[in-house]
């Protein structure tokens, strides 16, 4: 719930602001934190709370952006407080300016930066909250914010050009069934009239396109119904444990974009272990965070059920080799090399690396697969159509 606040802080100056907390009282004891004597506090209306959750966001692009800024300053030697204030200053973005605010007067109150961080969960996930607070406890705080950035701007190109790959192939699906949809309910039935008025018999290919045709027209809206109730079915059931995973173990199934997905989370595990080894976040914690944030349901039970096999002494690649359908052999083989070496965390880039580099490849020879195949679909299905219908008016104008 967000609230609106004026206060004086412990200079004298007023300062006013918001505040997302779950009640009015732990808003007003996290002001009273940051050392400030509260004048006022209310709910903020509704349109507001409205107007920051719906129209505004935080991207992944932006948080890349600002993890490479905030390492830049730290790495400058200037203070936490000093790098939140002026970031707060030169955002664009109103709720993530309103959240660096947030950030600065909890620092100011004597909080650490990850439990400052943490105050924003939609914004700084556990992985991110983990990685800071590790680089507190080991005093390399710059060095933590270097290797997040580098993290997160691996994720958003790798995850950016998958979703942009299959912008074109959606767009090109979209088409081919709005230009059927409006051919089968108008252009369709015009000409049907022609073939029914002269009772000539009508191929049973024709005749086939005329019934899907008054299908539509009759039905067409319920179909839609149909439709868009399933999609709303689909949706809500992967809000459940059951359904997620079902579907999750599903696309990874799947012919080659099977094996797309499950590179893809392997480049993500192997990247988030490497990441927060460098941190020097402890074997255990680096699974079960991993396990949060994998994005897929079948192995973030994967790795949990890892990570108590780990817990209870087990090594990290005699643990993964109990799943060889989803973790390929080679991986776990040069998991081994890295705990016999020594070199656990470069052995996890390399493998970050690889797979990263494997996805591109597959990303960029699906999109060259599909493009000529969605054009020759389009046309296709068109020409179908179109010769459906004009070749008995063709043969019915031979006959005069």
């Amino acid at each position: 719930m967000i609230f609106n606040y004026r206060a004086l802080d412990k200079d004298g100056h007023e300062r006013e602001g918001t505040i997302d907390a779950l009640s009015m009282d732990v808003a007003v004891t996290a002001l009273q934190r940051r050392e400030l004597v509260i004048s006022s506090i209310k709910p903020a209306g509704k349109g507001l709370s409205l107007q920051m959750s719906v129209f505004q966001h935080v991207s992944n692009k932006e948080i890349v952006i600002l993890s490479r800024q905030i390492s830049t300053l730290f790495t400058a030697q200037v203070s936490a407080l000093r790098v939140f204030r002026l970031l707060a200053g030169e955002m664009d973005n109103k709720l993530l300016a309103d959240i660096l605010t947030q950030v600065a007067d909890d620092l100011q109150g004597g909080s650490p930066v990850s439990k400052a961080l943490a105050h924003h969960p939609k914004v700084f996930s556990i992985f991110y909250v983990n990685m800071v607070r590790s680089g507190e406890e080991s005093g390399r705080l710059s060095e933590t914010f270097s290797y997040l950035a580098d993290y997160l701007d691996r994720t958003y190109a790798l995850v950016s050009k998958a979703q942009n790959a299959l912008i074109y192939p959606a767009f090109v699906i979209f088409t081919f069934f709005t230009v059927m949809a409006l051919m089968l309910t108008f252009v369709i039935p015009r000409v049907s009239a022609i073939l029914v008025d002269s009772h000539q018999p009508i191929p049973i290919y024709t005749q086939m396109v005329l019934n899907l045709s008054n299908f539509l027209i009759h039905y067409g809206l319920l179909l839609l119904i149909l439709v868009i109730g399933g999609g709303i079915f689909f949706w809500h059931s992967l809000k459940t444990g059951r359904g997620r995973y079902s579907f999750d173990k599903f696309k990874l199934s799947l012919p080659y974009i099977g094996n797309l997905y499950k590179k893809l989370y392997l480049s993500r595990i192997a990247d988030n272990f490497s990441t927060m080894l460098l941190s020097g976040v402890s074997v255990v914690d680096m699974i079960d965070i991993t396990a949060n944030i994998v994005d897929n349901a079948v192995y973030q039970d994967i790795l949990r059920k890892i990570k108590e096999d780990v817990r209870g002494g087990t090594s990290i690649s005699s643990a993964f080799s109990a799943y060889p359908n989803e973790i390929p052999g080679i991986m776990t083989a040069m998991i081994k090399v890295g705990e016999e070496t020594g070199e656990f965390s470069g052995i996890l880039t390399t493998l970050s690396k690889f797979y990263s580099r494997e996805v591109m490849i597959a990303v960029d020879t699906l999109v060259d697969l599909i493009e000529p195949m969605m054009i020759i679909l389009l046309g296709v299905g068109v020409g179908i159509l179109l010769v459906s219908v004009l070749m008995p008016i063709y043969d019915l104008a031979n006959a005069f």
